[in-house]
């Protein structure tokens, strides 16, 4: 796990940000939404991290949303009434499916459901009604369900990446490791099988090169494999003005990944749009989709979180807990993002 888990920390500082509200957020309506939307999220979570997973989606869901309407009232891009939310957006259904094929569906783009509005927002995607995305294939993009398959097939997980080690001086080329590839990928081995792989990764199916076992042009990756499984590879990406500040290539790396606090992620696409989700958004369609199965199916709901008698009970209880744990973070993270 690289990241830290500061709950509290995070609900400091947005209740701080309360007396001077960011963005748009700093008088009228959009204020007084503002305000009132973060004591509401604030009030849920908390409430979720004292109840069991037989409701905790519930409040999780909810507080996320109110989150949401607070976001949107700061964000510096919603011009007029379109800060104002209407509806989830987002739909999920296939409850009598396979927990890892249930469907999530969007409204269109035109909607002013907070789902949608907020993806326009964050540049992360929409993809309707008639393309749905599976539960499995978002559930994988988060990085605190690496450990967490739901499934055997061969997975395209959050892969994480490290700016720290980008040498000082000019240079043309962008060079970072690129973590946790799959075992799948590492034990093939072949260049082919690597570049299928990335291809899923926007950020990544437009890397320059990455390090061979052997100096022909088409020679094998060379990946470095971790004890507890997986492992890593250095990939560079070339710069578009060539020779490139530090500060030039960490931010050419920021547009090539997605943020989870201080962490940087590549993520795949979601399928039928060719675009990788805003990680608030792929939380958002989790624990979206988590809260319906409770509310409206609460035996079958039931049954997934019995640990005696279901293998999925641990990850999805490890799921919720970690929703409370790191989605202040990222909601703290996300309102700086959008009323910069």
């Amino acid at each position: 796990m690289y990241m830290k888990a500061e709950p509290d920390e995070a609900w400091e500082k947005l209740r701080a940000s309360r007396a001077n509200p960011p963005g748009k957020a700093g008088g009228g309506a959009r204020r007084k939404t503002y305000a009132a939307a973060l004591e509401q999220a604030e009030q849920m979570f908390r409430a979720a991290a004292v109840v069991g997973p037989a409701t905790r989606p519930l409040q999780a869901f909810y507080g996320l949303s109110q989150a949401g309407r607070a976001i949107a009232a700061a964000a510096v891009d919603l011009k007029g009434e379109d800060w104002r939310l209407d509806g989830h957006g987002i739909r999920a259904s296939g409850f009598d499916k396979p927990f890892a094929d249930i469907e999530i569906r969007t409204d269109p783009a035109t909607s002013r459901g907070s789902f949608v509005r907020l993806s326009q927002l964050l540049d992360s995607p929409v993809w309707g009604k008639d393309d749905p995305v599976r539960l499995e294939d978002v559930w994988d993009m988060l990085p605190v369900n690496l450990e967490y398959p739901l499934t055997d097939r061969n997975r395209y997980t959050a892969l994480y990446t490290d700016d720290r080690g980008i040498h000082s001086d000019p240079h043309p080329l962008l060079h970072v490791p690129v973590c946790d590839i799959p075992d799948w990928v590492i034990d093939n081995g072949g260049r082919e099988t690597a570049d299928a792989f990335f291809a899923k990764y926007p950020g990544l199916a437009q890397y320059h090169e990455y390090v061979r076992r052997t100096p022909q042009p088409d020679g094998p990756p060379d990946f470095t494999r971790y004890d507890h499984g997986g492992g890593e590879l250095r990939v560079s990406w070339l710069m578009p003005q060539g020779h490139a500040l530090v500060d030039e290539r960490r931010e050419h790396l920021r547009g090539l990944t997605r943020s989870h606090g201080r962490s940087r992620w590549f993520l795949p696409a979601i399928p039928p749009t060719g675009r990788e989700p805003h990680l608030l958004m792929a939380w958002w369609s989790i624990i979206y989709t988590l809260s319906m199965l409770a509310r409206y199916e609460p035996a079958g709901w039931a049954g997934l979180i019995s640990v005696d008698n279901n293998h999925l009970a641990v990850p999805i209880e490890s799921l919720l807990k970690r929703a409370i744990d790191f989605l202040p973070a990222l909601i703290a993270s996300t309102l700086e993002e959008v009323s910069g």
